[in-house]
């Protein structure tokens, strides 16, 4: 008996699935624009109802949404300058934008406010379209390019609508791209330091305390400058030994005079003894 009502369900199922596409191709072959637009508005509202997975993420019908792009591609297609057209334009970025496709959305939802700069979706449209590239923001670990497009694309919103209520949202998405690449960066610096990369160790450091003078990871790359320093000094050929040894000696008063209570005083006060050692045999030569 159960065997028989799963049949019975899965026929079913089938049969509305025929129909249902059976009506979207003939609407689609139709010179109905009207019904496109109906059809296409009752696909859009049916795919933007969420269904929540276990994870708490939404998740859209992607097949319903991108039911309903196709239809509003034609009625876009017929009436481009009216509000038919208007409408289609903007929810074919938003169902791009809602089923995944962010690049796809990005594009529609970014050329919306250029093709209705008037229309009150406009506002809407460009935030959107900046969502799309914080969406393609990868990992920090990989190329950051999409990351800068995303904050520049929200410094856009931001520098547009001043006055918006989603200029804090923007503000914090924005700190959360740029520490991201700040991130990145940080990780520049300690890979160089455990490569023995000290002069790239160096030049990362000193850049990357010029970029961010308060960053959080300040006291460990500050520290990281200095070591490097030191082992770049000890280990460099005797024409440029003094020279980056007295650059060293000048790191490591900065460390200290900003960071005097850090447990990292003690390993770079060594390394300070030990130069100015190195230092001494050299200043007679030096002298000459």
């Amino acid at each position: 008996m159960k065997r028989l009502l799963t049949r019975c369900f899965y026929v079913v199922g089938s049969l509305i699935l025929l129909s249902s596409c059976s009506d979207f191709n003939a609407v689609i072959k139709s010179d109905d624009y009207a019904l496109k637009l109906e059809r296409a508005n009752e696909y859009y509202e049916e795919g933007i109802v969420p269904k929540i997975k276990k994870s708490g993420k939404k998740k859209y019908k992607d097949g319903a949404l991108m039911r309903a792009v196709s239809l509003y591609e034609q009625v876009y297609q017929r009436m481009p300058r009216e509000s038919e057209g208007e409408l289609s334009y903007f929810r074919i970025g938003k169902a791009y934008y809602l089923s995944g496709d962010f690049y796809m959305g990005g594009y529609y939802l970014a050329m919306f406010p250029q093709r209705f700069p008037y229309s009150v979706k406009a506002e809407e449209a460009l935030f959107l379209s900046a969502m799309c590239s914080v969406q393609n923001s990868p990992h920090y670990t990989l190329d950051q390019e999409e990351t800068e497009i995303a904050i520049n694309d929200l410094q856009m919103f931001v520098d547009k609508y001043p006055n918006s209520e989603l200029i804090d949202s923007c503000n914090r998405i924005i700190d959360k791209l740029n520490f991201k690449i700040e991130t990145k960066d940080y990780d520049a610096v300690v890979l160089y330091s455990n490569t023995e990369r000290f002069g790239a160790a160096v030049t990362t450091a000193e850049t990357f305390l010029s970029e961010y003078p308060n960053s959080i990871y300040s006291e460990e790359i500050s520290y990281l400058l200095v070591k490097n320093s030191y082992l770049l000094a000890k280990n460099s050929v005797e024409s440029k030994k003094m020279e980056r040894i007295e650059d060293t000696f000048e790191r490591y008063r900065t460390f200290v005079g900003t960071f005097p209570e850090s447990t990292y005083v003690k390993a770079l006060s060594d390394y300070y003894d030990e130069l100015t050692g190195i230092y001494a045999e050299l200043k007679p030569t030096g002298n000459k």
